[in-house]
């Protein structure tokens, strides 16, 4: 969507590590299948995105020394990770996300110890989570949501793994991670997942 004339920057933490008890099932795929990505689930409860999966993070505050710094802070601050483990690759161009008026900047990262995670603030998480990054790029797992949003429909990818449905922010830059690395699978855009399931 585009955005405003004045977005708050913000900053998420994709954050890439290795499972260290559960694998994909899926056997057929480009990468490691004990490759897993950190997602967390938002409470319901919350003004803007409600409900959705997404990656930790949040606004970028002035006394961040900027996004990588933002984004690391956000994922402790959501999820209890121990920062010492995480290493940062840098940053993805930032994305507008109009309906929470933000400029935000993907981090992508690689989880070098592992630690364990938790929703902290219940007020803003639910649930926090790892998932295999072979079942987001399975095909069955693949589709598109249509949103309406000023009479208009947008149409973007989304993944759905078990009770998991990624869509929105998050599944876009997923995808777009996975086609910059050719990690992408052939799958049918033209399949709806209904945003109401």
């Amino acid at each position: 969507m585009p955005p405003s004339a004045d977005p708050r920057p913000a900053a998420v933490l994709v954050l890439f590590g290795v499972l260290d008890a559960v694998r994909s099932r899926v056997t057929d795929t480009p990468v490691a299948r004990d490759l897993d990505v950190l997602l967390l689930r938002r409470a319901s409860t919350l003004t803007d995105h409600a409900g959705q999966v997404a990656f930790p993070g949040g606004r970028i505050d002035p006394h961040d020394a900027g996004p990588v710094d933002a984004a690391i802070r956000e994922a402790v601050e959501e999820t209890g990770l121990d920062p010492a483990g995480v290493e940062a690759l840098g940053t993805l161009p930032p994305l507008a996300l109009a309906v929470s008026n933000h400029l935000v900047t993907p981090v992508p990262a690689w989880w070098l110890r592992p630690t364990p995670v938790v929703a902290v603030d219940h007020g803003e998480t639910v649930d926090v989570f790892r998932v295999p990054v072979a079942d987001l790029l399975h095909p069955d797992n693949r589709g598109s949501t249509a949103h309406v949003r000023a009479g208009r429909t947008w149409r973007a990818p989304a993944f759905v793994v078990g009770d998991v449905l990624v869509w929105g922010f998050t599944a876009i830059v997923l995808d777009r991670i996975f086609a910059a690395l050719a990690w992408t699978l052939p799958w049918e855009e033209h399949r709806l997942i209904d945003l109401a399931s």
